[in-house]
């Protein structure tokens, strides 16, 4: 045995390469949040509250003045929610701009860019948290919080749990820079 891990070490020397398993070195997939759920805000009891999301990891895409390289938690996709009261449905559509994932739970922020209302208006940065569980759970920006001047990858606890539906987090770990 003692032959065999000097074999090893020594052809490790030589070749000057480590045994480094490929799964470790690239992830099998980019971190996400996919799926929809209604959700019960104890706020509104009567009222239908659902999200969507379909929010995918893109690090480094997203370059600004302050990253020309972009970030990790650069992401893409979109966020749909709607919330009916009585006989009216509100509804938003969202571009991700972030995401940010840790086990079953993740962090997503995206700017508005087409709302059926005027009460987050286009352009403006709403965040949600999401809990992948047995029930369930996610926050939104809005609902309890401040959430006017929010920055990227920030949201509130996952105060609400699903009544229906459900959300799936896939994690993987933030990448780092090339």
């Amino acid at each position: 045995m003692k032959a065999l891990i000097v074999l090893v070490a020594a052809g490790t020397l030589l070749t000057g390469a480590a045994a480094v398993p490929e799964a470790v070195a690239t992830p099998a997939r980019p971190a996400g949040v996919v799926g929809w759920a209604q959700i019960r805000f104890h706020y509104a009891p009567n009222d239908d509250i659902r999200f969507r999301f379909d929010a995918h990891a893109a690090a480094f895409t997203r370059p600004t003045p302050q990253a020309p390289s972009g970030l990790p938690t650069d992401a893409r996709g979109t966020v749909h929610f709607s919330h009916r009261i009585g006989d009216t449905t509100f509804r938003v559509e969202a571009a991700v701009e972030c995401l940010l994932t840790g086990g079953p739970s993740a962090t997503v922020t995206a700017l508005v860019t087409s709302t059926s209302h005027g009460q987050l208006p286009t352009g403006m940065r709403v965040g949600f948290s999401v809990l992948d569980a047995d029930q369930d759970r996610m926050g939104f920006s809005w609902g309890l919080a401040d959430g006017t001047d929010l920055r990227p990858c920030l949201a509130p606890a996952p105060f609400a749990p699903t009544v229906r539906g459900d959300f799936t987090v896939h994690h993987a770990d933030a990448p780092l820079p090339r």
